[in-house]
């Protein structure tokens, strides 16, 4: 197959958008690599520069080591799988499966043998001569990966293929494109804004946000060490609750409440340049205890009062949706508890398992990244009124920048006087009339 490789790639459309900042990534052969985000975070603008279906405004895009920038689509040995299946209805499964090879006069047994060997992949042998009408969602979606199957292209490209399919058809592809992906062991690109599916699919995941890399790392790591909230945010089901509040003496105080969360002596010595400084304190609801759980007095130390405003039943797990103070937390737990609304509950925090975040740079606080630090901050607009941070741009993107201004201000300029001069010129055709 292929590795993959993007250098400072950036995407700059008419009229400045800058969809994508800086796209810095090495894919290895016969990974699995899924982009996520939420939309509009540039994850599909980067499919498609690397498919070659966008221009690529500047950067580098390497595929086995050559440089791919100008290489037409069909020069790049690629196959791309899009949200919808966009299969020929007049053809049947094989002729669909077989059309593009056909196009490359690939000789018919040939064609034949490759059109079987991915049917028997994707257990689509018994419906080779149907026509996608008599087929389920499911069935036409792997007819649309048989179609870029059969070409055993370098890289395979997936851009939401599962999004128009059912939430149980959905859990079900999951698994199934992971096992074709074993078979055929091809180096892969997912795009989805669907965690669950970045968490349960990817070798790696690259989360993106307003155009930006947030984190890339494997499932696991990402969910338990975030690099800063807005991954802690995203990832996880559900989200992580975040308290704001204060350092003090080897406590963490609550905004709001009051309340005192104990830090460990690690706790305390990571958080030591935050003394009397803000913070925000993260925990995940799974790692709440609930008073009545035997494991409640290990963890006393770190419990705090909250308000249940819901009960959510998903069966033997109950979320329970409370507040403390004006902060909304989450608590995740079995549901042999009997809990009601509006009652008030305590919880305890697994300490083992809490994060620490800049309140501005919102960067988690590591042994790496642990000085206090403090920047002016502008709000989003996106519906979580996330707290943006304008990453510095590299030199390059902005001796481009600096040089696009330039000619955007000439031209505006140019146009100035073209007009002051078309004015001119009418005035003297009407003068020339009146006389």
């Amino acid at each position: 197959m292929a590795t993959v490789k993007l250098v400072n790639v950036n995407k700059v459309y008419d009229g400045g958008v800058h969809a994508v900042h800086d796209f810095n990534i090495d894919i290895a052969d016969r990974e699995f690599i899924v982009f996520v985000g939420p939309s509009g975070c540039g994850k599909s603008t980067t499919l498609r520069m690397i498919a070659g279906l966008e221009e690529i405004s500047y950067g580098e895009l390497l595929i086995d080591g050559e440089l791919k920038n100008n290489a037409a689509p069909k020069d790049r040995d690629i196959a791309m799988v899009f949200q919808s299946y966009a299969l020929y209805p007049q053809m049947t499964v094989y002729n669909n499966m077989a059309y593009a090879l056909k196009l490359r006069k690939v000789p018919k047994d040939e064609i034949d043998k490759r059109v079987r060997e991915a049917a028997k992949i994707l257990k689509l042998t018994p419906y080779l001569d149907r026509k996608p009408r008599a087929l389920s969602g499911g069935q036409r979606q792997r007819v649309a990966l048989g179609r870029s199957i059969v070409r055993r292209p370098k890289v395979f490209l997936m851009d939401e293929p599962l999004s128009n399919l059912d939430a149980k058809l959905r859990v079900a592809m999951r698994s199934e494109i992971v096992r074709i992906h074993e078979e055929v062991g091809a180096t892969t690109i997912y795009v989805t804004h669907d965690q669950i599916e970045a968490m349960t699919m990817a070798s790696r995941i690259v989360v993106m946000k307003d155009g930006f890399i947030q984190q890339i790392g494997e499932p696991n790591e990402v969910y338990r060490n975030p690099a800063n909230i807005f991954v802690a945010g995203f990832i996880g089901t559900p989200a992580m609750n975040f308290l704001h509040g204060v350092v003090e003496k080897g406590y963490f105080i609550i905004d709001g409440t009051g309340e005192k969360i104990k830090l460990s002596k690690e706790q305390t010595a990571l958080l030591k340049n935050y003394e009397g400084k803000r913070l925000v304190y993260g925990i995940r609801p799974e790692n709440l205890v609930y008073q009545d759980d035997e494991k409640f007095a290990s963890f006393s130390d770190c419990a705090f009062a909250i308000k249940v405003s819901m009960v959510e039943l998903l069966g033997d797990i109950v979320n329970v949706h409370g507040y403390t103070g004006k902060t909304e937390i989450i608590v995740k737990t079995g549901n042999k508890y009997q809990i009601k609304d509006k009652q008030d509950v305590k919880v305890a925090i697994d300490y083992n398992f809490a994060r620490f975040f800049n309140e501005t740079t919102t960067k988690a606080i590591t042994p790496e990244y642990c000085e206090y630090e403090e920047i002016e901050v502008t709000q989003s607009l996106d519906e979580d009124n996330v707290v943006i941070i304008e990453q510095k741009k590299g030199v390059f993107a902005r001796t481009v920048g600096a040089i696009k201004d330039k000619i955007a201000a000439s031209k505006k300029k140019k146009g100035q006087g073209n007009e002051q001069t078309e004015s001119d010129v009418a005035e003297k055709t009407n003068d020339g009339k009146k006389s």
